[in-house]
């Protein structure tokens, strides 16, 4: 017994003597000497980290793009020119490994990085994101170790932190700016596939793509992404960060040549809006209302079931789809995920192992031939697997069509690559082979297919 007390007194001696929590810590200035602080020391610090980034691309006019025409007339390859472009970067690993934007160095022929000591390097890309907008270079600074900034967990930020945003606005060199946290999750903004950014107020402008937002205590909390103007001037102090969370995930294996391979979670539905909130007998509008969950996903063998309201992902609240599918890609496969739900009024905790997407079905890539209005399209078996290599936002069932060659039946009448074939006629698309059978009906056909959010019909010989 003596020890049991002993033991409690000790425990209790810990917790008192702890120090504050980092929301406790967070304290408005106090004097005029706290006014006058400078953040000059993190700068020192975090500021060599930070690079400078030029691209070039070899530009040819439209014509010079005709091979038989510049056989003819080759003295117009004159016309090439070079269109160059800069952003900014992060080295996150002393090996020379940089996180930039992925548009920043997308189409380049050649990358140079340019260091704060003004050493150039050029750069090789190991990675390119276009879903997350991130890309991952290399430079090789003959085993030197160079300067790094260490990732923080961005899910420790609150609105109204301090933060810091380094980059090379404008091509005048390396700049700092500082501003606070406006607001985060912003979920409705389109800059890329996974929407879920970092607002800021400090000033980012054109060039600052790629570079560091930096919280006061000198570690990477985003990639500066995007600003919001009206007239596509300068900042007016609305800026978009990609948050470290999915930072660190884009740059994890990308050293040693690893696929970026994301979680599949198997599910997809809604924002709860008010009305929706009512009528679920939900005190607020919050979480996704599920519509509909894939057969042997993670997402089933949880539990989860269609009505089912997801509202937190290990304990972090949902406002919307976007950020559901953010909280599942910060995941690795393997990883199993906590999923707050709401169920017939009543809250539970389902636990979803996380998988890497399956190729099932296979895709049987099929190129269609024939007399037929389709023909000269290439289709496949749509599955989560191919979801995620295509790099799109469909439902992982049904047949997409993956190509269509030029001067074909299936071009002119005006299939895209990216098209998901609903159906033709009254037979519901499935698989590669309802298509093949489909297509050796007799006229007129009715084909339906889905383009993005619009399903578009097309009679045919009718």
């Amino acid at each position: 017994m003596i020890r049991v007390v002993a033991l409690l007194s000790l425990l209790a001696a810990v917790v008192m003597t702890a120090g504050p929590t980092a929301a406790q810590q967070r304290a408005t200035p106090a004097s005029r000497q706290e006014l006058q602080l400078s953040f000059a020391p993190v700068v020192r610090r975090v500021a060599p980290a930070v690079v400078n980034i030029y691209t070039g691309r070899t530009v040819e006019p439209r014509m010079l793009a005709d091979q038989l025409f510049r056989q003819f007339f080759p003295e117009l390859g004159a016309g090439r020119r070079i269109q160059n472009s800069l952003g900014s970067g992060v080295i996150v690993d002393p090996s020379g490994l940089i996180v930039t934007n992925n548009h920043v160095i997308k189409r380049a022929d050649e990358i140079k990085v340019i260091l704060s000591d003004r050493r150039e390097f050029e750069a090789t890309v190991v990675r390119a994101d276009e879903r997350t907008d991130l890309a991952v270079l290399k430079i090789s600074a003959g085993g030197e170790q160079l300067p790094a900034l260490e990732f923080r967990d961005s899910d420790d930020l609150e609105v109204g932190d301090l933060v810091l945003a380094i980059g090379n606005p404008f091509g005048v060199g390396q700049t700092v700016t500082m501003g606070i946290v406006s607001a985060l999750a912003r979920t409705m903004i389109g800059i890329s596939d996974y929407r879920f950014f970092i607002q800021t107020d400090a000033a980012i402008n054109p060039g600052n793509s790629g570079g560091a937002l930096v919280s006061s205590d000198g570690k990477l909390v985003g990639i500066n992404t995007a600003i919001y103007n009206r007239d596509g001037g300068g900042s007016i102090g609305i800026g978009f960060a990609v948050p470290s969370n999915m930072v660190r995930t884009v740059v994890a294996g990308a050293a040693t040549g690893q696929r970026l391979v994301r979680p599949w979670f198997g599910a997809n539905g809604q924002t709860v809006t008010a009305e929706l909130a009512s009528s679920l007998g939900l005190a607020r509008p919050v979480g996704v209302l599920i519509r509909e969950v894939d057969a042997g996903s993670p997402a089933e063998r949880a539990g989860l079931r269609r009505g089912d309201v997801v509202v937190t992902i290990d304990g972090r609240e949902i406002q919307d789809m976007e950020a559901l599918r953010f909280r599942i890609a910060t995941n690795a496969p393997g990883h199993s995920v906590a999923v707050g739900i709401v169920r017939d009024g009543r809250e539970r905790v389902l636990s979803a192992p996380l998988v890497a997407p399956p190729e099932v079905p296979a895709r049987d890539l099929t190129a269609l031939r024939g007399n037929q209005p389709l023909s000269g399209a290439v289709v496949a078996n749509l599955s989560p697997a191919l979801v995620e290599e295509l790099e799109i936002d469909v439902p992982p069932r049904g047949v997409i069509v993956t190509e269509v060659r030029r001067g074909t039946p299936a071009a002119r009448l005006g299939i895209q690559p990216g098209d998901v074939l609903l159906r033709v006629g009254d037979r519901e698309l499935k698989s590669t082979e309802d298509v093949r059978r489909a297509t050796a009906a007799p006229l007129p056909w009715r084909i339906q297919i889905r383009r993005g959010e619009n399903v578009l019909s097309v009679v045919v010989g009718g």
